[in-house]
């Protein structure tokens, strides 16, 4: 029995290690939502998982070195709650960015983004007028756009050098105008339209060369924001498979220990222990 709680111990230790990178994967996203993202939903839950596993782990440890019953069946059934828990989260992140993904552009290294290749809730929701507004507000609080400015000899870089360059897609989408939209560039944030549109796309009446505006208001930020999302979550959840997976483990290996802590505890099972031993003596 003392082999089997020092098992269980021992794996509780260790599902109290991987509730570390469940926490700081909610930390991340959580920078990521005041610095790129903007989206604050997903990282508050992340962290809440992170820290129910590091408490039904320590109430697991206690359980195991004070060989409490009771406890031990508590941190069976709070562990399974969590690790459901985690699973909803992945599945969740998996579906909510399934769809869209950024459009190749000729003769550029970065890709063009359009609201039209995403759909579902958090395409919906980004959207909305009301999140929208506070979205866009924390990209331009961000400055995310003035910081693409470069210069070469005191002057801006020229066409050539910005067309090679791998913008973010919050950069690409709302800092430009679509390239469908037939700009011509003079520096990052100012596009001129020499002389009349030849794209159909609606962002192309949306951009403004002024700096508080410029694509902000356009489906094709709103699809910048969406495709940041989605590399954020796939990354944590990613990181959240391999959890989950381990964890399983733990509580599979734990499960079967307390089930044998329960058969030598049985009143029954050590009358028969008993009365096997003398017939191994002989």
């Amino acid at each position: 029995m003392a082999k089997s709680n020092n098992l269980i111990g021992f794996l509780n230790f260790l599902s109290f290690l991987l509730s570390l990178p469940i926490i700081g994967g909610g930390i991340w996203l959580s920078s990521r939502a005041s610095s790129t993202d903007c989206m604050k939903f997903l990282q508050w839950p992340l962290i809440l998982i992170g820290i129910a596993v590091m408490v039904v782990s320590l109430a697991g440890i206690a359980g195991a070195c004070y060989r409490n019953t009771f406890l031990m069946y508590v941190y069976l059934w709070a562990m399974f709650f969590v690790i459901a828990a985690l699973v909803f989260f992945v599945i969740f992140a998996y579906s909510a960015t399934e769809r869209g993904a950024g459009r190749p552009v000729m003769n550029r290294v970065y890709l063009d983004y359009s609201l039209q290749d995403y759909s579902g809730w958090l395409a919906d929701r980004v959207s909305s007028p009301i999140y929208w507004a506070k979205i866009s507000d924390c990209i331009r609080a961000s400055h995310v756009c003035r910081k693409l400015h470069r210069y070469v000899g005191g002057f801006p870089e020229s066409p050539e050098l910005f067309y090679l360059r791998k913008l973010t897609p919050i950069e690409s989408g709302c800092c430009k105008p679509p390239t469908s939209c037939g700009y011509t560039y003079m520096n990052e944030t100012f596009w001129i339209s020499g002389g009349g549109l030849t794209g159909t796309d609606p962002d192309c009446a949306q951009w403004s060369n002024e700096q508080h505006q410029l694509c902000y208001s356009c489906g094709s930020c709103k699809a910048g924001v969406l495709a940041s999302l989605k590399t954020s979550w796939r990354r944590v959840s990613v990181i959240n498979v391999i959890i989950l997976i381990i964890l399983v483990l733990v509580y599979v290996v734990a499960l079967a220990a307390v089930r044998h802590n329960k058969q030598l505890d049985d009143p029954h099972g050590e009358t028969r222990m008993q009365k096997a031993r003398p017939s191994r003596l002989f």
